[in-house]
Order: C-alpha cells, then structure tokens, then sequence
C-alpha cells in the first residue's frame, strides 16, 4: 500500500510511523484512519518488527486531532465522521490506535508540540511517552461546544481523573506542558526537541533486542487485563507466562545473561 498521509519505514527490527500532514497541524483525515488501519494490521503480522516508535512531521503540532477545518471547507478527503446516519458513526480511535487493531508490539510516541483532542487516540494506547521540552497536551472540545468522551475516557488510564477533568472542562484555555504531564505519569521522558527522536529510536532499539515473543506477550496480557475484575485478569494472566514462556526455542540463553555479572543499565 503507498500511503498518502504518513510515512512508514523499517529497520533493525524498529518500524517508525511519521505523522505527515505538517500543513494540517498533522491533524487526522478518513484517508489517515485507514492507513493506520493498514499499517497497524501490517506491523501485526510482520515478525521482523519488535518495536514501533510514533512521530509526527516537524512543525507546531504532533497532531491537533480531526481535520474539521478541512471537512468544513471541502478538502479533498471525506470527514471523519459521518453524521448524516447516527447508527453508523464510526469512533475514529478504532483505526487509529493500536490496541484497537490488535496490535501487540510495543509502541514509543515522540511527541513534540501540540498534542490535542483526537491525539489522545494513539497517546491513550502507547506503551511509552517521551516528549519534548516544549510540547503541550490539551483537549479543546468544549471549548468548541462538542461534547468531550471518547478521548478523556481512554486518558483515565493514565491520567489522574481530577486532571482528566480539568484539561477537559478548561478546554483551550489552558495547556498542560511536558514537565507537568511527566509529573502526573502521561509521559515518561522530557527531552530537548532536536534530541526527541533520537531518545526514542534508543529506546526502541533496547526494547527490539529482547525476545520479541516475552514482549509482545507481556503487552497483551496487561493491555487485556484492563478491561476485567482484578482476579479474573490474574488468572487470565496466568495463560501468558505458560504459554510464552517455554517457546519451542528459547529466544534468549538464560544461562549466559545469569552468568553476567558486568550489567550495564541506566537510572531514571
């Protein structure tokens, strides 16, 4: 598939996915939601990628959400939503959000600039956040007279509610910065901005150098359990680590990592 709003390229196990609508604040179009789509299922089924790092084109904004301007004034592409038929309206999160797609490999979101509303669609469902030291995050809906759920739902399980609901209810009027996302668990790294996608392309090497089948396992079984009781998800945990663990062939020697004694790791 050539995609047409964002760019896709693979290497040494890591797939980055760049965000490519800079002239749009990288907003979303219906043609971005199925490229996601594709791209997710792509990445799914492609056992030569371990690690997905997300990024979005250099400019003001990692993505400003749906592109209503475009849909108002005619673009090129069809809107978002459809609400001519109430019964059909479709939650654009479905496509564009890993977890949605069913897709298990870890996911690293570089964010840099204004990260707003329908951002939260791909934030809400990636493993890691690292942010520039002068991105912002906030959800302008009501600010616009539209009813803010799906997305501030999905931040819940991130975010404490109390600051869920104040990025709602001050809509545009105010904006969380990195450090204050960082402090409140969001993002998990601030980094200056001409260093934001180096930070997340070592991560994602780090991570894509470890048994691909322990993480893609790990990710799903704790994905999963959050949509179940506590006890019911421990015991559906427990099929993970006998299922993953004792693969046909071992993906990494116990033994020799045991034996090490000189382990290298970095304090956060």
């Amino acid at each position: 598939m050539t995609y047409q709003t964002i760019l896709f390229d693979v290497a040494d196990h890591v797939a980055t996915i760049t965000i490519n609508r800079p002239e749009a604040m990288n907003s979303f179009t219906r043609q971005m939601m199925e490229e996601f789509a594709e791209v997710w299922q792509k990445i799914s089924w492609t056992d030569d990628i371990h690690v997905v790092v997300l990024r979005a084109a250099p400019g003001r904004a990692f993505c400003t959400g749906a592109d209503v301007k475009g849909a108002i004034t005619g673009g090129n592409d069809t809107p978002v939503v459809d609400l001519n038929n109430i019964w059909h309206c479709e939650d654009p999160g479905d496509k564009l959000g890993p977890k949605s797609q069913r897709c298990w490999k870890p996911v690293i979101a570089a964010v840099h600039g204004m990260a707003a509303g329908g951002a939260f669609y791909w934030l809400n469902e990636a493993d890691i956040i690292i942010a520039s030291e002068e991105a912002t995050f906030f959800d302008p809906h009501v600010t616009y007279g539209m009813t803010s759920a799906l997305e501030p739902i999905g931040m819940t399980y991130k975010m404490p509610l109390q600051d869920v609901l104040r990025m709602v209810l001050l809509g545009n009027d105010e904006r969380v910065t990195a450090e204050h996302a960082k402090a409140i668990g969001l993002v998990s790294e601030v980094v200056p901005l001409d260093a934001l996608w180096t930070r997340a392309h070592e991560l994602a090497l780090q991570i894509a150098a470890k048994p691909p089948a322990a993480i893609q396992g790990s990710i799903k079984a704790i994905w999963q359990s959050l949509d179940m009781p506590r006890s019911v998800a421990l015991a559906n945990g427990l099929k993970f680590p006998q299922i993953g663990n004792p693969v046909g062939v071992p993906q990494v020697d116990r033994t020799a990592l045991m034996a090490d004694k000189a382990k290298k790791y970095t304090l956060r």
